[in-house]
């Protein structure tokens, strides 16, 4: 699909705007709106009043927010990359599952606790589980399909989950802290939380946004982008390390959140078309919009309560997953 380069400007302008119309929200929306005077007061530290004192508490949900979506959606997008698959997503691959699986055995079994464990337990996870499900998915004739993976992806995602509840169900001394935790939510987002996780989400990023480059060239098949010079083995490596460091990272922080990674990547090839070294960075944009546009939503529907995140993603992601599998037009990247 070929795009102007004014309809990807305005695209970009549109995704920052909407990013920061998003954040201001954010801040200020939830069990009690808060004006902006208060609103300011509060992103500045005079905590005087109550509505300062709930911005105050809502600065490290928006900000891990916008980490975890931003970092799911630039993970889907480079995963839909190196597999060619319109339906990859690190929840349908199973990725996330893994990760989850990894934290909830390292809390149950060896009373590992702290952010720095979770997060490396998550990228671990993310890791093995990527790994077993890509060799799953290219056993047989015809190597490594997109239907196999997604097959392949979707019955390890049932299984590890599966596991995963047979082992919290004995265990009442965490079960309701893991069962909150898998359902994926930012409410009890700190700092404190955030800053271990800063130096994994960087490398992350870096890999991810770094094979751009690979992207384009394998979208035109890996004969071809052999031929072009490029280093096909070496760039899936270093994106798909990208990828599992983000997926691990977010799900360590906030639990395994689906569907932004499948959704995010299809409506950033709508605005600049199938250039991996845009689609890369709006990727991040509109995945960090999608995730805080998500919390908003579950704060304003179940006032005085609140939806998890990981809730409102699930009812936007799966009708828009019905609709991507039935859309002829994306079936190959």
């Amino acid at each position: 699909m070929q795009v102007q380069r004014p309809q990807r400007l305005a695209g970009l302008a549109l995704l920052l705007g909407l990013l920061l119309l998003i954040t201001g929200l954010s801040l200020t929306v939830g069990a009690r709106s808060v004006p902006w005077a208060e609103t300011w007061a509060g992103m500045t530290g005079r905590i005087e009043t109550i509505g300062a004192a709930a911005v105050a508490v809502r600065m490290p949900r928006t900000a891990l927010a916008i980490l975890a979506g931003g970092a799911l959606g630039l993970a889907g997008a480079v995963m839909q990359g190196i597999s060619r698959n319109p339906l990859a997503d690190p929840g349908i691959l199973g990725v996330n599952a893994g990760a989850a699986l990894f934290v909830v055995v390292g809390i149950a079994w060896f009373d590992i606790s702290g952010a720095q464990s979770f997060l490396w337990l998550g990228i671990a996870g993310a890791g093995v589980t990527a790994v077993f499900v890509y060799l799953i998915g290219s056993a047989g004739q015809g190597g490594a399909t997109p239907l196999k993976l997604t097959l392949a992806g979707t019955a390890t995602s049932v299984a590890v989950s599966a596991f995963i509840i047979a082992v919290v169900l004995p265990r009442n001394d965490i079960a309701g802290s893991v069962q909150s935790w898998q359902v994926g939510g930012i409410g009890g987002a700190s700092f404190e939380t955030l800053l271990p996780a800063l130096p994994f989400a960087l490398v992350g990023f870096a890999l991810s946004l770094a094979s751009a480059r690979v992207l384009n060239a394998l979208a035109l098949g890996e004969e071809l982008a052999t031929g072009l010079g490029q280093s096909v083995a070496l760039g899936r490596v270093m994106a798909a390390a990208g990828a599992v460091i983000l997926c691990g990272t977010a799900t360590a922080l906030c639990g395994p959140i689906g569907f932004v990674g499948l959704v995010v990547p299809h409506l950033c090839r709508m605005i600049a078309g199938v250039d991996y070294k845009l689609v890369l960075p709006l990727s991040v944009l509109a995945g960090a919009s999608m995730l805080g546009l998500s919390d908003v939503l579950g704060r304003v529907i179940a006032r005085p309560n609140e939806l998890d995140v990981g809730i409102v993603t699930a009812f936007v992601g799966a009708p828009f997953f019905i609709w991507t599998v039935r859309n002829h037009r994306m079936r190959g990247l």
